[in-house]
Formats: structure tokens, sequence, C-alpha cells
């Protein structure tokens, strides 16, 4: 079985200082024990981290790493953002020193982006650093929580303000696992695909508009949505050039999140930050009004919020301490053309009040 399929499967090497490859496609990951041969050569010792939801899954790779000749243990989280926080992170700390892990070791994060995010930030801080395999079971995770090396977890103070650059050696987007995610997740983890389509490869705009739901072309819009990031970190791991532009729409999106206390999905928040900023172009004249409206109409038609309702004055207070932000200036990733990301740093306030007239209102189903 763990080698079934394996030529259908898709590959996408992120370049960089140290490439991984982020394999996509039904059962990839069954291809977890071959990893001991190659980049996790030398592993004595591995923590499987998951939620609970995900103990049967979690429980097969836990074998599959044992048979390798790893001795491996899972280690259960909360799920979804009540994962990342210091006392769960300080949780699995404890589990790791329990297990023994010396640098030589690995963990593997099993999970939705939050999961990844942790398992990945307690691989960076453990002994400073061991591996860590990313087994991403969410669309969200395969497209951008799980990839690029950003691990993290959250404060009163806000979303991810907390956290390290450690790139996987490798991440096993094993496609089956979406038949099981509810469709609303799915629907969520589609804003950051159709966010990749905006920003740099317009070709995932006409397979959404062709097809709407994603389910059609799953493999394809995942694939060309690692591409877009793999370009991006390989040339910009630390954020601070082109790799801020995968943040289109964001900058509203972790506002929403925060004042509603992550009671919004993620891919919620930013498909409304997308309208949001698409308006805000639209107002700095970057945008036509047909390419704002075909935010607006696209991300509708995948059945995710263009609209929401708010304290305007707060959003805007939260959107100043936003980790992109630069001191108490307000900064936007915004597109001056479709497929052409720009930055724009402390917008005209009669812009973003326009911008946000246009989302003002609404809630997700």
């Amino acid at each position: 079985m763990s080698g079934s399929g394996r030529a259908t499967r898709r590959r996408v090497t992120v370049p960089g200082e140290r490439p991984y490859d982020v394999v996509i496609g039904p059962g990839a990951r069954h291809e977890l024990g071959s990893l001991t041969s190659t980049v996790l050569d030398g592993t004595a010792r591995a923590a499987v981290v998951h939620a609970p939801p995900l103990a049967g899954l979690a429980g097969g790779l836990v074998e599959t790493l044992q048979t390798a000749g790893v001795a491996a243990e899972a280690v259960v989280v909360p799920d979804g953002e009540a994962a990342k926080t210091a006392a769960v992170a300080a949780g699995v700390w404890e589990e790791l020193g329990r297990l023994g892990l010396t640098r030589s070791d690995a963990v593997v994060g099993v999970g939705g982006g939050a999961v990844t995010d942790l398992a990945g930030f307690v691989a960076a801080t453990w002994t400073r650093g061991v591996r860590v395999v990313q087994v991403p079971t969410s669309v969200l995770g395969m497209v951008d929580a799980a990839l690029g090396g950003k691990t993290g977890i959250n404060t009163g103070a806000g979303k991810n303000l907390v956290g390290a650059f450690h790139p996987p050696v490798a991440v096993l987007a094993d496609t089956d696992v979406l038949a099981a995610l509810p469709e609303a997740e799915f629907r969520a983890g589609m804003a950051e695909v159709v966010k990749c389509g905006f920003i740099a490869d317009p070709a995932v705009l006409d397979l959404l508009e062709a097809d709407p739901t994603g389910r059609r072309d799953t493999e394809e819009l995942i694939e060309r949505a690692v591409r877009v990031k793999a370009d991006a970190v390989g040339a910009d791991l630390y954020d601070t050039g082109v790799r801020e532009f995968l943040n289109y729409g964001h900058t509203l999106a972790h506002a929403i999140e925060r004042v509603e206390d992550f009671g919004w999905r993620h891919g919620e928040a930013v498909a409304v930050g997308l309208v949001f900023a698409a308006e805000l172009a639209g107002q700095a004249g970057l945008l036509t009004r047909a390419e704002v409206d075909r935010h607006a109409r696209l991300v509708a038609a995948m059945g995710l919020p263009t609209r929401y309702t708010g304290d305007w004055e707060r959003i805007q207070t939260v959107m100043r301490v936003d980790k992109k932000a630069r001191g108490a200036s307000l900064r936007f990733v915004v597109l001056d053309g479709i497929g052409n990301p720009r930055i724009l740093a402390d917008p005209d306030q009669a812009w973003l009040d326009a911008a946000w007239a246009a989302v003002g209102g609404g809630v997700p189903a």
C-alpha cells in the first residue's frame, strides 16, 4: 500500500538554502516511512503531534515510523486554534523531554494549519531545532500553513506574534484525507487558493470560475497554490520582500479573527479581506471596477463571505498591531492589476473608509 499511486502524485520543490519537497496526491502520507532513509536519516525517536479527531491517522503514521525503525509516539494536543498557546507548547515540550528527543530526532505534525503551526514551533525551539515533517489534513494546511517555514502560537496581543522560521524537511499533502473534511473547512481553505490566483496565477481564477467548489480540480489547484508559495518562500524565506505578497487579504483577516476571538475560520476572514483589499486598490486607482467586482463575485460563488459586521474603529486599532505593521503605519498588500501585487502603505483614510463600507455587513454561514 505504501507505494500505491506514487507515480500519480505531484511534487513541488520549495527552493532555498535547504530545499524540500511537497508531495501532493492520494496516499502521500504513506511516503513517511521512506523519508527515514533520506531527509529523516539518523532519526531514532519521533513525536507525532496531532489533535484528538486524527488519532487514527496519527496512529498509522506512528506504526509506519516504528516499522522503519524509529521509536515513535503520538502526542495529543487540542484541536484548532486552541492548540496554539504557550501553555500547550509547554506541554508538548515536556512530552518531548519524556520521550528523550535529541537534536538528531524529529517531530511530525498531523492536522490542519493550527496543529502544523504548533508542531513546527515546538520543533524549532526544542534543543534549538529538530527536523519536522508536516502532514497537513486540510486544504489550508496543504497550501499555506504547513509549508514555508513560518511557525507560531497566538497570544493575547495577537495571532502568530510568537514564532520562528523553521522550514520542514518534507510536506506530505495526502488528498485522500480531504474526503472527510467538512465542506465549510474545504471552502475556507480554498480562500488561500484563490488568493494565489489573484496575486500570481490567473489560471487558478479560471479554474475556480469554471467550478467554484474547487472539487473538480482539487489536486491541480493545490499544486498551483503550492508553487506560488514555493516561489515566494524560495526567494524570501524571512519575509522581508516578495513573501509579504502572500499576505494579500490578511491584514483585515487577522484583525477579524482576533476581534471575533477566532470564531471565524481563517479562510472566511481572508475571503472578506480579499474583497476589502480589492476595494482599497480600486479606491487607489490600481484596479478597474471590473477587477474589483471579480473578487467579490468569485469569492461569493465559492460560498465564502464577502461582508463583515464589526466595529471599524476597533478593527483599525487591531490592524495596527498586526505583525506586518511598521510602527503605527498601516500596510496592505494590494494589486496593481491582476497578478501584480504591491504594498500600499498609509493609504488615505477616505479610501479605507470606502473599502470598509463595501464589506461592512453580514456574517458567515
